[in-house]
C-alpha cells in the first residue's frame, strides 16, 4: 500500500483528473495508516481526507487472545481498519494482563500524544475481532478462605479497545491526586484542573463531559458530590467507581504529581473547541441508565451512629415512630416485606444526605444526595453498613437487587433509544426537502458501564444490556465493560418516581445498573 501511495504521489496531477468524488470514495476505503499517508500526497488529497473525517467516529474491538502483544495487535488493527484519527483511547483488560505492559504496547501503536486510559475491568462487552459476534464476558472469580481465586487464567485474558475521533472537541486526561495524611483527596485541585483544561480551548469553564475511573481504595462519593456542585447539568459524567487503572502521561497537560501523593482517580475530559474548523458539526451526548434495584420496606432515620474506617454501625427508627430499632429488628422487618419474592437478594441502604458543597472560596451550597451502601448484617445492637459517611438523622430506605425491575428499566432505555433514532430520521427527512443539514443526523456510537452483578445469570437470558442498544442501532459501534460501581448523573426519581421532590435529590453512583453513553452527530446546516 505504501508503494502504491508513493506512485500516486508522483502522478498526483493525473489522478486528480479522476475527480474529487471518485478520489474521496477510494480514500474512504483505506485503513487508517494508509489513509494518513494519503493525506500527505498533495494539498488536494489532504483537503479530501479532511472532508472524509469531518464527522465523528467511534471504533471498538474485543480480543481474547491469551498473549497480550497479539491481543493488542488484533484490536488495534481492527479499530484502524477504516479512516480515523484517534483523539482518545479507552482500554479495559482482564486481571491477568499487566496495565504497564498494555499501556506501552498501546502507545507504541497509537502514539503517546493522545489521552489513553487503561483499567482492569470485571468483564468486557463488545464485538469479537475474529467472529464479529457481540459478546458479554465476565471474569470468573471464586472465593476460597476469604481469598479471590481465578480458576483459569486463559478465561481472564481479554481486552477491549475503544478509539474515538470527535472533531470539534478536545480530549484531556486529568488525574485526581491524594496526599497521605489529613489533606486527603485534592478534590478542589481536580475540579480546578478540569475547569482550566476546558477554559483553554472553550468559551466555558465547564466541559462537555467527564469519563471517570476511580481506584479501588478511593472514596469517590465526596468527589462526585463536589463535581455535581461544580458543573452544570449539561456536563455528562459517567464511569467506573471501583477499578485499577493507568493513564498515558505524555500528553502535555502540565499537571504533575507532587511528592508524597498518589493518583486516586483519572478523568477523560471532553471539551468543546471554540476554534473548530468550518464545516464541522456538533457531537451531542446522551446518558441513559437502566436501574437494577427496587425499594422495599419503610423509610428509616439513623439514630445512634458509630464509625470505623470502612463502615457504619447504627440503630434506627421508622419515620412514623420514635422506637429505636436494633439491627436484627430492622432486618426482620425487611425479610417480612420481602417474603419469597427473591431467593438471594443483594441488600443496600439508600441514604439521603444533605451536605455542604463548595470549591475553594466559592459560595457554600447545601445539596441533597442519595447514595447506596451495601448492608453487611445486623445484631441485637446495630445494623452494619459498608461505608463510614452516614450521620445521625440521615433518612434511608432498603433496596434489593431485582432482575425484573432491571429488565423493565432496560425496556425503558430501549424506548428512549428508539425515540432518539426516530428523531434522527425525522430530522433527516426534513432536511431532504431542501432545508436543514448538509449531511445526515446520526447516532455513531455508544459506551456502556454495566454492573458486574448483571449479565446472563442475573437476567436468565443472554446479552440484555448490549441488545438494548444494538436492537435500535444495529451496526453502530458499541462496547464497554463490567464494573463494580457505575457512575452516572441522575436523581432519586429514577428509583422512586412517585414523589416530585425526588427529582431534586442527586444520585451519581449506582448499584446493579447499566449506564449508556450514546453519541450523536448533527452536521452543520446546509448552505443556501
Amino acid at each position: 500500500m505504501a508503494k502504491a501511495l508513493t506512485e500516486c504521489q508522483s502522478i498526483s496531477v493525473r489522478i486528480d483528473d479522476l475527480g474529487e468524488d471518485l478520489i474521496q470514495n477510494i480514500l474512504n476505503r483505506l485503513p487508517a495508516k494508509s489513509f494518513a499517508s494519503a493525506a500527505c500526497v498533495s494539498r488536494s488529497w489532504n483537503s479530501i481526507c479532511n472532508r472524509v473525517l469531518s464527522s465523528p467516529k467511534l471504533s471498538s474491538a474485543v480480543s481474547f487472545n491469551p498473549l497480550l502483544e497479539n491481543a493488542v495487535n488484533e484490536v488495534v488493527d481492527k479499530v484502524l481498519l477504516e479512516p480515523i484519527r484517534p483523539h482518545f483511547a479507552l482500554v479495559s483488560v482482564g486481571p491477568f494482563f499487566l496495565l504497564e505492559e498494555t499501556l506501552q504496547l498501546i502507545e507504541g501503536k497509537l502514539g503517546s500524544g493522545i489521552p489513553i486510559i487503561i483499567n482492569v475491568s470485571e468483564g468486557i462487552i463488545g464485538r469479537d475481532v475474529h467472529t464479529d459476534q457481540f459478546v458479554e464476558v465476565q471474569w470468573e472469580v471464586t472465593v476460597e478462605d476469604d481469598t479471590a481465586v481465578l480458576p483459569d487464567q486463559h478465561v481472564q485474558r481479554g481486552i477491549i479497545l475503544t478509539v474515538g475521533f470527535l472533531p470539534g472537541l478536545k480530549a484531556h486526561v486529568i488525574p485526581l491526586f491524594q496526599h497521605k495524611g489529613p489533606q486527603g483527596l485534592l478534590v478542589d485541585k481536580f475540579v480546578t484542573d478540569i475547569r482550566e483544561a476546558a477554559s483553554t480551548v472553550s468559551d466555558s469553564a465547564s466541559p462537555a463531559g467527564i469519563i471517570l475511573f476511580a481506584g479501588r481504595k478511593t472514596n469517590i462519593k465526596p468527589v462526585l458530590q463536589t463535581i455535581e456542585y461544580a458543573f452544570p447539568e449539561d456536563t455528562f459524567i459517567v464511569g467506573d467507581a471501583d477499578s485499577q487503572f493507568l493513564y498515558g502521561r505524555n500528553i502535555g497537560e502540565n499537571i504533575t504529581m507532587s511528592p508524597g501523593s498518589t493518583c486516586a482517580a483519572v478523568a477523560l475530559v471532553l471539551t468543546r473547541d471554540m476554534n473548530k474548523p468550518l464545516g464541522i458539526g456538533e457531537t451531542k451526548f446522551h446518558v441513559m441508565l437502566s436501574t437494577g434495584v427496587s425499594p422495599i420496606g419503610p423509610t428509616y432515620k439513623a439514630n445512634s451512629v458509630k464509625h470505623n474506617k470502612s463502615s457504619t454501625w447504627l440503630t434506627a427508627s421508622r419515620e412514623t415512630a420514635r422506637q429505636h430499632l436494633d439491627g436484627e429488628s430492622i432486618l426482620e422487618e425487611i425479610y417480612d416485606q420481602l417474603g419469597d419474592r427473591i431467593l438471594y437478594p443483594a441488600f443496600y441502604v439508600g441514604v439521603t444526605k444533605r451536605r455542604k458543597c463548595s470549591v475553594g472560596t466559592e459560595k457554600v451550597r447545601r445539596m441533597q444526595f442519595h447514595e447506596f451502601h451495601e448492608v453487611l448484617g445486623g445484631d441485637e445492637e446495630y445494623l452494619f453498613v459498608n461505608y463510614p459517611g452516614i450521620k445521625t438523622g440521615d433518612p434511608f430506605r432498603f433496596y434489593i437487587s431485582d432482575s425484573k425491575a432491571a429488565l423493565s428499566s432496560s425496556n425503558e432505555v430501549s424506548d428512549k433509544l428508539r425515540h432518539l433514532k426516530l428523531d434522527c430520521e425525522r430530522r433527516n427527512n426534513h432536511a431532504s426537502g431542501g432545508f436543514g443539514y448538509s449531511d445526515k443526523v446520526k447516532v455513531f456510537g455508544g459506551i456502556i458501564f454495566s454492573c458486574c452483578g448483571r449479565g446472563d445469570p442475573f437476567f436468565g437470558q443472554p446479552r440484555i444490556d448490549s441488545s438494548t442498544f444494538l436492537n435500535n442501532f444495529p451496526g453502530v459501534t458499541f462496547g464497554g465493560a463490567y464494573c463494580a460501581g457505575e457512575i452516572a448523573r441522575g436523581n432519586l426519581g429514577l428509583y422512586e418516581p412517585d414523589d416530585e421532590e425526588h427529582s431534586f435529590i442527586h444520585c451519581n453512583q449506582h448499584v446493579f445498573g447499566a449506564v449508556y453513553l450514546v453519541m450523536s452527530y448533527f452536521p452543520p446546516p446546509r448552505e443556501r
